[in-house]
């Protein structure tokens, strides 16, 4: 199991480093074009949340770990921030009129339905984010 890790402030001048980061790890893995789109999508969101929610009174960073784990891509990203789960939301209502849903949870939806696996721990102090795709092949819409 070979990781890379970015070690960066959580804000959102750091999105383009962190997704140019994945992406060129996600290269290397010679991850499908599709399967890659998807991971990307889903760093963003996470990081995002990162940035917004992890420190409310302070500023702090972020790691974003990636490779191969027994030919799988994976991506963790770590903070040191307020512990919270984002897999504990609830899945966001994605039937009805749009403009007749609740704000939020899109995001989290994102990362649960364009990644593989996705989990969450704390561990000494840490929130821990992974998300895993398995490399395979695109298929067809």
């Amino acid at each position: 199991m070979t990781f890379d890790t970015l070690k960066c402030a959580a804000t959102l001048e750091n999105l383009n480093q962190v997704i140019e980061f994945v992406e060129e790890a996600a290269d290397r893995f010679q991850l499908a074009t599709k399967k890659k789109l998807g991971m990307l999508i889903a760093v963003e969101e996470a990081f995002v949340n990162v940035c917004h929610y992890a420190y409310p009174d302070a500023e702090g960073d972020a790691s974003i770990s990636c490779g191969n784990d027994n030919g799988a891509f994976v991506v963790e990203i770590a903070d040191s921030g307020a512990p919270f789960d984002v897999l504990s939301l609830p899945a966001p209502d994605t039937t009805s009129d749009i403009m007749d849903r609740q704000i939020g949870g899109l995001g989290v939806h994102f990362i649960r339905t364009l990644t593989d696996q996705v989990s969450y721990r704390r561990e000494e102090g840490n929130n821990i984010l992974q998300m895993i795709l398995h490399k395979a092949e695109d298929t067809p819409p």
